[in-house]
């Protein structure tokens, strides 16, 4: 479960900087005139990234806990 939560971690915090790489190069395409993403507005793909940020947060918060528990346990 360790190396699952792990895994899920990186991958999310990767997820979340490649998602505000794409929301900050489609703003400045707007800006120079460039249609760079059709899907989503790039203030929709930050707010993804946000979200997903806060969920690495929870998640290595929460093994932090559990760390200091197993410390104070012992």
């Amino acid at each position: 479960m360790h190396n699952f939560t792990k895994l899920l971690c990186r991958s999310l915090f990767l997820l979340s900087f490649l998602l505000a790489i794409i929301a900050v190069s489609g703003k400045v395409g707007i800006m120079l005139g460039f249609e760079v993403l059709s899907g989503y507005p790039p203030s929709r793909l930050l707010a993804f990234s946000a979200v997903s940020l806060l969920f690495v947060i929870a998640l290595q918060l929460r093994e932090i806990k559990k760390a200091l528990n197993s410390r104070e346990s012992d």
